[in-house]
């Protein structure tokens, strides 16, 4: 603002300066109101360019441009007409008059939403007419008084000072006319090509700026001098403190506009935008009176024995270069004030009392900016009504440009600040994951668990969750006796959430469901604070296997099925489970939910606030990297899936490669996705959907398609993440990437499993993209994101993928040039024989074969790379200068790479790895996609794929299993539970023969190799502790329907049971019911009561089981019914000693669920038909005969051969034209570059370069810059998204730090242990 004023001070016709000196100030004024115009053009063309571009309403277009002609009319006039006739303290008081059309509307539509705050806008109109009042007062005083340099004709200018500023109040119109009925169709239908309008809005800005520039200043003033043209350039110092000034003008704008942006979008409105934005007139003023104070004394002849000599003296210093020219107009102009005047200086007052109300007026206008209300993530556009700023008024631009929240007239919806509630499916899918990995996915959902808290109270974030684990081949035939129980995955997976309830509570779940469905088996938990967590168990016999298939069959369950239930709930059958005293799932079946009721809040929600979580059996996350993700779906209407930060964790060089790869794959490739378009795969390890978006047209339905032919074989079921993205981007979703969102996954250790893996995802990839760029035309018509420059750079990435191969291989040649001095063109024949013996081996050999010979050609190769990476720096060193092309393409990409890893400081160590990529590339880029095309016929999995037959002995419940070989000697030794529970008896026995041990506990191990429970006893003994109550129920209900409740049970129902049984042991019970009753009174506030109870139960637990059981024994109902009595009574006792009988139901109830058992349960009728229609229709296993398959096989082996024959032909004849080039010789064609030395001198000497070469690098590093300018775009927004984030972000309950910290080091600990126990 004051550099403005300046120039308007330099440029007045009262001024010392000579006319092409003002005139001269007078375009650096043009200059500085065309700057934000052009600034606007640049970006809505920009998005034009890249965004779909939607046709305007001509109508609409036309009132928006006329409106923006006005505006800048009005601009203009007050800016180069009128502020240079006037002094700089009228000039800076003036500006503020420029709110009188906004509290007007304010008025007329009544926007407050409390009736008494429409005093606001009355205040700012009455201040602002008063202003203009005493505005006029004050120029009537000056001429009056006859102050020097006043005319008659600044009569003219006030009123013409007061018409543009009305016409530049225009400016703000959307703010107070949102609330129109009339207006908000025309306002709707702007949003959809305001990109196009200001293209064209700001074009006509400019001219118009130019047309009052011209008409007032060449036909009206006449004031274009035609002297020499050097004449500004002899005044270096004219010509300097006009940059200077223009500088400080466009430049500082436009950083105050964007600061001010940052602010409202970190939550820092009040201190950071309000604050200082509505200070900023009386800070230039009070720092201008500081310097005409203290700097007036330093003007070399000026008398300052009083103000009028002072002023007077001025005039003679105008022909003396000894003052500051910029110091010396100002004082001038502010002696062209009622200060100067030789009768009375009492009217300055009036100029005083002008700028306190124009300032007032100010403020009581945008009242509501200081209570402006910002969710986490704003839209810019929710936050200001236009993108354009007036640099000119740039805290005026800023306040009155802040979005209003406005109330509707009519029928329409107020605004609503409060973010809308939304629920997460966290759904993991899980193939043959190994133990530690199933403990970082259940450990993060733990944590989720804690994060979010009690589901019945409300969280800052608004959401609610449950998780969900589908794991496939679940099962297992016992070969001996037909007999399907659940496998060792399963086993490990049980262990794991056992041991992740004890590290979170110290102690067991508590209610654990065990459901038959039609697929195979649903495990469900209720996790510590009260959400729910189910294991999905797939029979592969029932239903298909792998994930797509997984992710098929949550998407129509928890869509589907769940979406169905809440909006339909009197179509539901309730069932009554005595068993249980609390809520109903949100399955509608008979076990309830001890905290809370979900399915109450999900019938609320829309599909659009229903989010899937994609997540894999080995991801680790933190619950801010969820929330990050879901503030992404939950802004941007249009956003269909969101995707985090991928880090591979392991260790090996392996690893290494891929946590480099990685790093550059997100820092550069998909930043510049998520910014030039959209992210084309949002990986299925971490990946958050909007559940309208999966719902949409011809995605779902397309994604079930059973793949047939040979090419679907390869995109559909070789790379399904990438084509569920493919599918919502072609219907017109948007898909985006948060780079602050970091989640952990297992990645290949091995060569094998990289290559392996690396063979799904590279032609399914190709495939992918190559599917969206042949549908690029009706894409870009539906997607908004997608625009036809975008699918050009695609090409382009695409383009330079395939010739990868031809890339490395010159790569290579040049490796063989530099470290061997061999000539260009044999070089070139020797880089290419390697991968034409790998081509043909590939061809010949089995996959294991080729494998290996990647393995040692991958070494070979990396020894080259290191070989020549050292020679292309000795040979810099040789020549005495970088700068060729080779150098500097080498010296850039490195310095790139290494401010991008300092730009992710979190990720700096990535750089670490960056040679093991470097000397790798051969491997990954060359030998990889030759591995890749040959293969792609191999349809199967090739990750995580087990070689072990069909056990033949149930492992359940092994309890130790060693095989001990020492010369001869080779010796199996297994136990298990049920062998080491009779050894416990006997033991028992033998100790203490008074003991009183019954066959029943030996019935139970018996039974447990059973498939029927043929009586209600035995039933009994399956059910746990019943409360009496319950206990009356469940026989009447027996009594009832004693032929449905003795129904069969599977066979692996019963060996799962048991390991959810072990809580009801006697040395399990007692930690277990302390934890609970600890748990139960945590909030309230009554220590040393809960703590006497702790102790007083665990007393009456000895007594009543000491010296009766074993420590490891389960115990029998009837054991289980005394000891809950005899619990319940000494509970009672002790609260009613302490008077807090207000607590004997909470704590009976801690009891009932300690003392609880696992549950056997059937789905409803309902759910078990949805399932089976499911399978039926969409899931059903696929069984192909042999002939099908050998057409398959023969269609696939068909699309490898083309696919390769392409890529080799591609690359064969960009090698061979390389070839020729080289043998034609560079004195023929080549093109001559001077070579520099490093001080920029020029050596004398030419590098020849060969065409293709230098245009194939400049074209990738011109991508590569592309994609570093993407980068540092998408780093600034993250970075404002983080901030925002942190400033709003819940902490977990009150034991957070000290609690996640002992957590973390008792998974760790346990990790030590169970490898040492495995060894």
């Amino acid at each position: 603002q004051g550099s403005l004023l300046v120039l308007s001070t330099l440029s007045s016709p009262t001024s010392t300066r000579t006319p092409k000196e003002r005139q001269y100030y007078v375009l650096m004024l043009v200059c500085s109101l065309v700057v934000p115009n052009l600034l606007v053009f640049l970006k809505s063309l920009w998005k034009c360019a890249f965004k779909n571009f939607v046709p305007p309403n001509m109508r609409t277009m036309g009132i928006v441009c006329g409106i923006e002609c006005l505006v800048s009319l009005g601009t203009s006039i007050l800016v180069l007409v009128v502020m240079p006739q006037f002094d700089v303290l009228t000039n800076l008081f003036i500006s503020g008059g420029v709110c009188m059309l906004s509290s007007v509307l304010q008025i007329a539509f009544r926007l407050q939403r409390e009736n008494w705050k429409i005093i606001f806008p009355i205040c700012s109109l009455m201040l602002v007419l008063t202003g203009y009042f005493l505005l006029g007062a004050d120029y009537y005083v000056r001429v009056s008084s006859f102050v020097s340099g006043q005319e008659d004709d600044c009569y003219w200018y006030v009123g013409i000072a007061v018409f543009a500023s009305f016409l530049v109040s225009l400016t703000w119109w959307e703010n107070p006319v949102q609330a129109s009925n009339n207006m908000q169709e025309m306002l709707t239908e702007l949003d959809t090509f305001r990109d196009f309008v200001f293209v064209i809005s700001s074009l006509l800005r400019i001219v118009v700026i130019a047309a009052v520039y011209l008409i007032y200043h060449v036909l009206i003033q006449e004031n274009i001098a035609d002297d020499d043209e050097n004449t500004i350039v002899r005044h270096r110092e004219t010509l300097d403190i006009g940059l200077i000034l223009l500088f400080l003008q466009a430049f500082f704008s436009a950083a105050c506009h964007w600061f001010g942006v940052v602010a409202c979008k970190i939550h820092s409105v009040r201190m950071s935008f309000a604050f200082p934005v509505c200070f900023t007139g009386p800070a230039v003023l009070i720092l201008g009176m500081i310097l005409f104070l203290t700097q007036s004394e330093d003007l070399a002849g000026a008398d300052t024995t009083s103000i009028t000599d002072f002023c007077s003296s001025l005039v003679e210093l105008s022909t003396k270069n000894t003052s500051t020219v910029v110091m010396l107009e100002i004082t001038k102009s502010i002696c062209r004030t009622s200060l100067s005047s030789h009768y009375w200086t009492w009217p300055f007052s009036l100029l005083a009392l002008e700028g306190i109300c124009m300032w007032l007026g100010l403020i009581t206008c945008t009242y509501y900016v200081w209570n402006f209300r910002v969710q986490r993530i704003e839209r810019t556009t929710e936050l200001f009504v236009r993108r354009l700023y007036e640099s000119a008024f740039i805290d005026l631009s800023l306040l009155l440009n802040t979005k209003m929240k406005v109330v509707r007239t009519r029928n329409q919806e107020s605004v609503v600040d409060d973010v809308e509630n939304c629920v997460i499916y966290l759904c993991a899918t899980m193939w043959h994951e190994t133990y530690d990995e199933m403990l970082k996915i259940l450990t993060s959902m733990f944590r989720l668990d804690r994060y979010r808290g009690d589901p019945k109270e409300e969280h800052k974030d608004v959401f609610d969750f449950e998780c969900h684990i589908f794991v496939d081949d679940a099962f297992m035939i016992e070969k001996e006796t037909g007999k399907k129980f659940v496998n060792e995955y399963v086993t490990d997976l049980i262990h794991v959430v056992i041991e992740v309830y004890r590290v979170f509570t110290n102690k067991e779940p508590d209610d654990v469901s065990i459901i038959e469905t039609p697929y195979g088996g649903r495990l469900m938990f209720v996790m510590p604070e009260g959400n729910m967590l189910y294991f999905h168990l797939k029979d592969k016999q029932l239903i298909r296997n792998k994930k797509r298939w997984s992710q098929i069959m949550y998407l129509y369950y928890l869509l589907g099925w769940k979406g169905y239930i809440v909006k339909n709930p009197q179509k539901i059958t309730r069932q009554n489970n005595p068993c249980r005293a609390s809520l109903i799932s949100l399955d509608g079946e008979s076990f309830l939910l001890p905290q809370h009721d979900n399915d109450s809040k999900r019938k609320h929600i829309s599909d659009d606030n229903t989010y899937i979580m994609a997540l894999d059996g080995d991801t680790d996350f933190h619950p801010a990297a969820l929330i990050l993700l879901v503030d992404r779906l939950r802004k941007y209407g249009n956003v269909g899936a969101a995707c985090g930060r991928i880090h591979p964790t392991g260790m090996g060089p392996m690893v290494w490669y891929q946590k480099f790869e990685y790093a550059v794959g997100h820092w550069l490739q998909k930043t510049a996705e998520h910014v030039f378009g959209s992210v084309l795969c949002s990986p299925g390890c971490f990946s958050l959907f909007r559940g309208s978006a999966l719902m949409d047209d011809n995605v779902l339905k397309r994604y079930t398609t059973t793949a047939t032919r040979a090419s679907e074989y390869v995109q559909y079921d070789q790379g399904e993440d990438r084509w569920l993205c493919t599918l919502l981007l072609q219907q017109g979703w948007r898909v985006e990437y948060n780079a602050a969102s970091d989640a952990y996954t297992n990645s290949p250790q091995e060569f094998k499993e990289f290559y392996n893996q690396r063979r799904r995802w590279g032609p399914s990839t190709l495939a992918n993209t190559l599917d969206l760029l042949h549908s690029g035309n009706e894409t870009v018509k539906r997607n908004s994101s997608i625009s036809r420059l975008y699918i050009f750079y695609q090409i382009f990435t695409v383009s330079s993928s395939i010739l990868g191969p031809a890339s490395v291989s010159l790569m290579i040649a040049g490796a063989f040039q530099f470290v061997f001095q061999i000539e260009g063109t044999l070089s070139i024949i020797i880089a290419v024989i390697p991968p034409i013996f790998y081509m043909l081996i590939c061809f010949l050999a089995k996959p294991n074969a080729q494998i290996i010979i990647a393995a040692i050609m991958s070494v070979l190769y990396a020894f080259l790379m290191l070989a020549s990476f050292f020679a292309i720096i000795g040979d810099m060193a040789m020549q005495g200068t970088f700068i060729t092309p080779t150098g500097l393409f080498l010296v850039s990409m490195a310095v790139m790479y290494l401010v991008t890893a300092i730009l992710h400081p979190q990720e700096f160590s990535m750089i670490i790895y960056g040679l093991m990529y470097f000397i790798c590339i051969p491997s990954g880029y060359l030998l990889l996609t030759i591995y890749s095309l040959v293969n792609m016929h191999i349809v199967t999995w090739g990750t995580r794929e087990t070689n072990k037959e069909k056990e033949e002995k149930m492992t359940q419940n092994v309890l130790c299993d060693r095989n001990c070989k020492l010369c001869c000697w080779d010796m199996k030794l297994q136990v298990t539970q049920e062998t080491d529970n009779l050894l416990l008896q006997q033991l028992q026995q033998a100790v203490n023969p008074n003991t009183q041990v019954t066959e029943q506990v030996v019935k139970e191990q018996q039974a447990n190799t059973k498939k029927e429970i043929n009586n209600a006893p035995n039933e009994e003994n399956n059910k746990g502790i019943l409360s009496k109550s319950s206990d009356s129920k469940l026989a009447k209900k027996d009594n009832d329907n004693e032929d449905d409740d003795n129904m069969l049970y599977d066979d692996w129902v019963q060996p799962v049971k048991e390991e959810f049984l072990k809580k009801l042991t006697y040395a399990n019970m007692k930690r277990n019911l302390q934890e609970q009753i600890r748990y139960t009174l945590r909030n309230k506030n009554q220590e040393d009561v809960c703590e006497e109870l702790v102790m007083m139960l665990t007393d009456t637990v000895n007594g009543e089981l000491k010296d009766k059981v074993g420590p490891e024994d389960v115990l029998s109902d009837s054991q289980l019914e005394e000891l809950q009595y005899a619990l319940n009574e000494a509970a009672r006792r002790i609260l009613k000693t302490n008077r807090m009988e207000r607590l004997e139901r909470r704590v009976k109830r801690a009891i009932e669920k300690t003392l609880i058992a696992p549950q056997v349960e059937k789905l409803t009728e309902e759910e078990h038909d949805f399932w089976k229609k499911l399978l039926e229709r969409y899931l059903a296993p696929i069984v192909d005969d042999k002939a099908h398959k050998e057409e398959v096989t023969r269609e696939l082996k068909s699309l490898r051969n083309k696919a390769v024959f392409l890529y080799f032909i591609v690359n064969v004849l960009w090698i061979v034209a390389t070839f020729f080039l080289q043998a034609i010789g560079n004195d023929v064609i080549s093109i001559k570059i001077e070579k520099i030395w490093p001080n920029g001198t020029s050596s004398g000497e030419y590098l020849k370069v060969e065409p293709l070469s230098l245009m194939f690098l400049l074209s990738f590093a011109v991508l590569l810059v592309v994609q570093f300018l993407a980068m540092l775009y998408h780093r600034v927004y993250t970075l404002i998204h983080v901030v925002s984030y942190r400033s709003t972000e819940k902490d977990y309950i009150p034991r957070d730090e000290v609690s996640d910290l002992l957590i973390q080091i008792g998974i760790k600990v346990y990790l030590i242990i169970m490898h040492f126990s495995r060894q």
